[in-house]
């Protein structure tokens, strides 16, 4: 029995290095383009640690392409594209758990599904009429249509394992639909806001398709600015990575920091009907 659990987990290990691994080795790889000269990063055969580290590469992508606006304005975007989500797809969550609406829970996985580009020529259309293109406005609320669905459905695969007997003898005791909500579920079903909250960030945060078309010049996000230091003529390696690595540090330490609650919560809305 104990060299069996001894082969089981090295098995788990080597599955989960084998998985990992690559992922590991090209946020390393990334981290060295980022700290080095781009003599360096022509070298043949690859350097992994240079001689000396070119810092330079991140303070040059904040003084000649002017992240920090850029920074900004993803974290305008994003924060209040999630919070907006939260707010609407909570309680949508709640109700549709509780009202056992599989139909339109399975609208919401639809509409999760659907290309981006489908909602986006008919929403740049709208928001060219109303005179918004080149604004954050259109940006936040086009980032609703990736969110909303995400909350929702999360939020009802987590409310459906919530003991329903609280809320039962809480109506007993005189509290309506919406104190109910409040006092009794909210508090419960906080580490599945959590996961809703994170992987909307994401989502939302990475988004570069919304951003290309309907961001102007001084609203840029993260993804867009990354994608226009491409040039035909010479791609620096050394500040491209660094810009890459600013953009993808705040989730991954985000998702670090955590994590005991992302496995709480999609745990407990993976056994939804147990």
């Amino acid at each position: 029995m104990t060299l069996r659990r001894i082969l089981r987990g090295l098995g788990t290990a080597l599955v989960l290095i084998v998985v990992v691994s690559p992922a590991i080795l090209f946020f390393l790889w990334m981290l060295s383009l980022s700290l080095k000269y781009e003599i360096d990063n022509g070298a043949y055969p690859p350097i992994l640690i240079p001689e000396r580290f070119a810092w330079s590469n991140y303070t040059q992508i904040f003084q000649a392409n002017d992240f920090l606006r850029y920074f900004v304005n993803s974290v305008i975007v994003t924060g209040s594209a999630t919070l907006a989500a939260l707010a609407v797809g909570v309680p949508a969550g709640f109700g549709m758990a509780r009202m056992k609406a599989r139909k339109s829970a399975v609208i919401v996985m639809i509409a999760r599904m659907t290309p981006g580009l489908s909602f986006l020529i008919p929403m740049f259309l709208v928001f060219q009429s109303l005179g918004l293109i080149g604004t954050l406005w259109p940006q936040i609320i086009i980032h609703l249509v990736v969110t909303v669905p995400i909350v929702i459905w999360i939020m009802i695969g987590y409310f459906e394992t919530t003991p329903i007997e609280l809320e039962e003898a809480a109506m007993i005791d005189g509290a309506n639909r919406w104190e109910i909500f409040m006092k009794v579920a909210l508090p419960i079903a906080r580490p599945g806001i959590v996961v809703a909250f994170i992987l909307s960030v994401i989502f939302s945060w990475n988004n570069f398709l919304f951003g290309i078309v309907l961001a102007g010049r001084t609203t840029r996000t993260l993804p867009v600015a990354v994608y226009n230091m491409l040039s035909f003529e010479q791609v620096s390696w050394g500040p491209l990575a660094a810009a890459a690595l600013v953009v993808t540090l705040p989730v991954l330490l985000l998702t670090v920091f955590a994590q005991r609650q992302i496995v709480a919560g999609l745990t407990a809305g993976a056994v939804k009907g147990g």
